[in-house]
């Protein structure tokens, strides 16, 4: 079933969090991703709190950074949890931003080795599987988690370049696209993986309301960023890809540069405008070969935002 996600934003005020989620899965969404962001709150006890004040909703983790915790420990983690709350856990693994792990002392010289060794022992060992031999970063040989679930949780990477993309096809059970995910993206994406995944889950800046213009309008802050070599991977699927490098390079800042995107790359870059329009764009999506679409709300006022995005939730 093609689902519809939101995201519970990493810097709502932790009186909201779980009225959040309850709220969430009382409009209907299907899933709700917590984010672990370095400052701000962790994943995985997020995702422990809200699974519990909730009845049924998915709960997604997008994403633990491979390397930040000891794969045997972070599978005991995820293996409890998913005990706990059968068949309503995902679990969202990545590198982490490099800034990041270089701040914490846990930027790996070889990124993607660490991702593979990390993803191939972290699904082992949910799955009560003895360890795999040891690696050049992961060593958790012969080691046997007995709490095991009896359903096991996906394990997705949060991965863009295509070399990843490739890793996470041999070692994965899909893709978590960051935003902008457009179709064209997620149709490149899911060709770099070379094999069939279970899961390709996107994430876009979202706002829904009765003029369409306005809400396109609140989510030019998401997009001040897309525009750096970072985002690459995610724009050059795109047939405006050369058009909006230009736009950057002429542009004063990345600020100017949201400020000034015409609005039919805005169409393109979110899930924005009316709940006709927000649900052609998600069902674009889906079509495109995504599994789940995570709305991430843009306005400033996460929880007052939810009953508009779910609007799109009416007319499946």
């Amino acid at each position: 079933m093609a689902r519809v996600g939101v995201m519970l934003p990493r810097d709502l005020p932790p009186q909201q969090v779980l009225t959040y989620a309850r709220t969430a899965e009382q409009l209907g969404f299907d899933e709700l991703w917590v984010v672990e962001d370095l400052g701000f709150r962790g994943g995985v006890a997020q995702a422990g709190a809200v699974l519990a004040a909730t009845s049924h909703i998915v709960v997604g983790i997008g994403i633990l950074p491979a390397g930040a915790r000891n794969a045997a420990f972070a599978a005991m983690e995820l293996a409890t949890l998913a005990q706990l709350f059968p068949g309503r856990l995902i679990a969202g693994i990545g590198h982490g931003m490099p800034d990041w792990m270089r701040q914490v002392g846990a930027r790996p010289a070889s990124p993607l080795t660490l991702l593979r060794e990390y993803t191939i022992a972290l699904r082992t060992l949910i799955r009560g599987e003895p360890g795999p031999a040891a690696g050049r970063y992961v060593n958790v040989e012969g080691v046997i988690i007995g709490e095991t679930p009896q359903v096991v949780p996906p394990v997705v990477l949060g991965v863009r370049g295509p070399k990843s993309i490739a890793v996470a096809g041999q070692v994965s059970d899909g893709l978590l696209l960051a935003e902008p995910a457009a179709p064209p993206y997620i149709r490149d994406s899911i060709e770099r993986l070379a094999a069939a995944a279970p899961e390709v889950i996107t994430y876009d800046a979202a706002a829904v309301g009765p003029d369409g213009n306005a809400a396109r309008e609140l989510v030019r802050p998401g997009l001040t960023w897309i525009g750096e070599p970072d985002w690459a991977p995610h724009l050059a699927p795109l047939s405006f890809a050369a058009d909006l490098a230009r736009h950057r390079q002429t542009s004063t800042g990345p600020e100017a540069f949201a400020a000034t995107m015409p609005d039919t790359w805005l169409r393109e870059l979110s899930l924005a405008g009316t709940p006709d329009e927000v649900h052609t764009q998600i069902a674009a999506r889906h079509a495109a070969g995504a599994t789940s679409v995570v709305m991430i709300p843009a306005e400033s006022d996460p929880l007052d935002a939810l009953p508009r995005l779910a609007q799109v939730l009416q007319q499946r």
